[in-house]
């Protein structure tokens, strides 16, 4: 069974192989995550390591999906920082590893970022998504709301993808 637990800096930096290979996993199976494939793990490692400061001075929160031992899948809540904006946060980086999922991991991330967020004083989260992904699905599922769609947002190894916007509030 998987478990899902809070990471710290200190707890992600000891963690950066694993987050790595998640994220390299999940790009180079298609992901539209920021990336393009193929993604060499060093490049995965010093997009974690740049999260670190952030989560250090808890601009962030990264939770992880654990399965024997080992990171699975993430989600990260980016807390926004400005005066009119204390209220909400943009959920990022939904992964599960190719060789996890099917198990019901991106729905308990879900679950437990939105509790986090709850905890973090945040009512109001938003997200983006590639268009007729899976995550699109699973987020509808889960109550988030369509927002609207931005045309060729982001570039994939075969042209462009049009991005699904999503909120949810949470009170």
């Amino acid at each position: 069974m998987w478990t899902i637990t809070r990471l710290g800096a200190e707890e992600a930096r000891a963690a950066l192989p694993e987050l790595a290979e998640v994220l390299r996993d999940c790009v180079d199976g298609g992901a539209s995550v920021s990336f393009l494939p193929p993604l060499a793990l060093a490049e995965a490692r010093r997009f974690w390591e740049r999260m670190l400061p952030d989560l250090a001075e808890g601009h962030r929160i990264l939770l992880a999906a654990w399965l024997d031992g080992e990171v699975v899948g993430t989600v990260m809540l980016e807390l926004s920082q400005t005066p009119n904006g204390l209220h909400r946060a943009e959920v990022q980086k939904l992964l599960v590893h190719r060789k996890a999922r099917r198990q019901g991991i991106a729905q308990g991330l879900m679950h437990e970022v939105e509790k986090s967020a709850l905890q973090a004083g945040r009512t109001l989260l938003h997200l983006d998504t590639c268009k007729g992904y899976a995550a699109e699905e699973l987020y509808r599922k889960l109550g988030w709301v369509e927002v609207g769609i931005i045309p060729k947002f982001a570039k994939e190894p075969e042209g462009y993808c049009d991005t699904v916007i999503f909120y949810k509030p949470l009170t």
